[in-house]
């Protein structure tokens, strides 16, 4: 690559993190704590304001009547423009498009894979393949034309050889023996003759979601992990067997993975109470301790007065996976909002995601199912805008632009546009 710098910077953006990153580590855990009262104390301390926090309905009639006319319509102008830019974006999901926004303004988007992508394959405990596939397939449906997988070896042997069977079957272009922090970090900074990676993705221990975290920003992530959850939506109907052992299915993951039951009927709530210690105790000795450890002490049965009360608790809760085993499953599945993948009836169950039966398992646990899914081809992906724009339409935009900037005190803002109206003849300044 033939370049030369003909300015260099002294600094880069991330030249202040370390600093930066400690001062709001201990105001946000501060903050946890005093809350509001927090909230007020900090805001007179910085911004020298006293008044009210939040925004009356009075205030906003207030400067909606002092506001000149001229101000809000280049408002509206933005507005008018950014909300039908959304709506196309929403129209055109997932695709590439064009639209002309006003006259001579044309702006749209397209979808671009990352080069590379990091994926991280647990297999210490127990040898995740399915974790491959869920993985490596997607990043390879989604165009990513470099991928780089990463699991844990064993003395004397390296990755499980399924692992590595899965890898190469999936498409991964490198696999390298490496788990845990040292894999992180191999896939971020590129080592071992490896591009570094514009993505990580992958489930792992409490050390790997927190490497990725850590590294978020540098690199970008799937989503931050934690422990693997199940929650299930029961009634009367329902089969305690059924949901009994679909708890400790989840269960043996991990000592902190929790159990979630919320159910309508009490008889059903005390047969799976009694049944699930039962059922765990059957279990080889790995999954058992497992098991025995998440139930006491993250396992949790909910009774709830009726329907919409199981829906509004699943939701508050945004469970990573959620079955509903009850008779109004449409009525279910309509109403729910929050959870990272869905099991309709109790044909399907959790360990059918997790390992063949097609929707993703790398998915968001710790409530992130109220704002994020889980790992599906658009996390490889970027979608890009961009705009052009005619000669013409600069007199409408830039004048707008320029007076929006100077609104806001953005004086350089304003003289780009400035620039453009002198040059294409509208304007004498």
């Amino acid at each position: 690559m033939g370049i030369k710098y003909l300015k260099k910077a002294i600094k880069t953006s991330s030249t202040d993190d370390v600093k930066t990153r400690e001062i709001v580590h201990n105001l946000l855990n501060e903050l946890e704590k005093t809350r509001e009262k927090g909230c007020i104390e900090l805001t007179k301390k910085f911004d020298k304001y006293d008044g009210e926090i939040t925004v009356s309905n009075e205030k906003i009639e207030q400067i909606d009547k002092s506001l000149n006319k001229k101000t809000k319509d280049d408002i509206k102008f933005s507005y008018e423009r950014v909300r039908k830019f959304a709506e196309a974006q929403l129209k055109n999901y997932g695709k590439d498009f064009e639209v002309e926004l006003s006259k001579g303004l044309y702006a749209g988007q397209k979808l671009v894979p990352v080069n590379t992508a990091g994926c991280y394959i647990p297999g210490g405990r127990y040898a995740h393949i399915a974790s491959a596939v869920m993985s490596v397939t997607t990043a390879k449906v989604a165009g990513v034309k470099n991928i780089i997988a990463c699991s844990p070896p064993k003395e004397g042997v390296g990755a499980h050889p399924a692992i590595i069977y899965t890898a190469n079957l999936c498409g991964a272009d490198k696999i390298l023996n490496l788990g845990g922090i040292p894999a992180i970090a191999a896939m971020t900074y590129g080592m071992f003759k490896n591009s570094p990676a514009d993505i990580l993705v992958g489930p792992g221990n409490q050390y790997v979601a927190e490497a990725k975290r850590i590294l978020f920003g540098k690199v970008g992530i799937d989503l931050f992990a934690g422990p693997t959850e199940i929650a299930i939506i029961a009634d009367e109907t329902s089969d305690p067997e059924i949901v009994a052992i679909d708890l400790v299915g989840q269960a043996e993951h991990g000592y902190n993975s929790p159990a979630w039951l919320y159910t309508t009927s009490e008889k059903l709530a005390r047969q799976v109470i009694k049944r699930v210690p039962e059922l765990i105790k059957e279990l080889p000795d790995v999954p058992r301790i497992s098991a025995e450890a998440a139930w006491k002490d993250y396992g949790e049965v909910i009774l709830c007065d009726n329907d919409e009360d199981m829906a509004k608790i699943s939701d508050e809760y945004a469970p990573e996976h959620l079955e509903v085993q009850a008779k109004n499953l449409k009525w279910f599945h309509d109403r729910l909002k929050n959870y990272g993948s869905l099991f309709i009836g109790e044909e399907t169950t959790v360990a059918y995601g997790d390992k063949c039966s097609g929707t993703n398992h790398i998915l968001p646990t710790k409530g992130a199912g109220k704002y994020t899914g889980g790992l599906f081809v658009g996390k490889f992906i970027k979608t890009l805008s961009f705009q052009r724009m005619t000669k013409e339409s600069t007199k409408e935009v830039g004048s707008t632009a320029a007076r929006i900037s100077r609104y806001e005190g953005m004086e350089a803002h304003a003289r780009t546009g400035d620039v453009r109206l002198r040059k294409y003849g509208f304007s004498k300044k």
